[in-house]
């Protein structure tokens, strides 16, 4: 893989980020074309957050199963070269499959695990809920669940303690019911 240190690649990644990002700019077809152009000679120079970021797009929005499998292969390449974000989408096409890829379970709990540590949310928030309730071929270990989800708290900022005293409680609880009012509360 090119190393993506140069500047013009920089550039180009900087211009594809601004043409993705703003809104008065029309959405023509041309625009857009160029755009995705942008992306990929980026990605294909080995540029980490375009690798991420393309890879994503094509995964997701590509027509044929081609465009799907290079997306992948370019999300992968992202996550070995540590980006989060990536870590997590690599996860996900482990756990969900692709043609490429085929659902591998040990594969997404590796990815899972890599992102969540990195700092991803999703990823640790993923690992919780798969501890506690047996999936992706892990076994129910409520323990490993709440290392998982104070993770996740902590990096979403759900763990700050509240000023009246009261004991925090998980993002991912349900809504309080006032019982007099019948209202919800947050």
């Amino acid at each position: 893989m090119p190393e993506a240190s140069s500047l013009f690649t920089r550039l180009e990644y900087r211009l594809a980020q601004q043409l993705f990002h703003i809104r008065w700019l029309p959405r023509s077809p041309r625009t857009q074309r160029l755009t995705m152009h942008l992306f990929q000679r980026c990605a294909d120079a080995g540029h980490p957050a375009a690798l991420a970021q393309y890879g994503h797009m094509l995964f997701h929005r590509g027509v044929s199963p081609q465009d799907k499998a290079r997306g992948a292969r370019y999300v992968l390449e992202a996550a070995q070269a540590g980006d989060a974000k990536a870590q997590y989408q690599a996860g996900q096409i482990h756990e969900h499959g692709c043609a490429q890829y085929p659902r591998r379970d040990d594969h997404a709990v590796t990815w899972y695990a890599r992102a969540g540590e990195a700092g991803h949310p999703l990823a640790a928030t993923r690992l919780a809920r798969a501890y506690r309730h047996g999936e992706l071929a892990l076994p129910v270990d409520l323990e490993k669940a709440g290392h998982w989800q104070a993770l996740a708290d902590r990096l979403a900022g759900f763990d700050e303690a509240p000023e009246d005293g009261a004991e925090p409680s998980s993002a991912l609880e349900a809504p309080a019911v006032d019982k007099a009012g019948g209202e919800t509360r947050h």
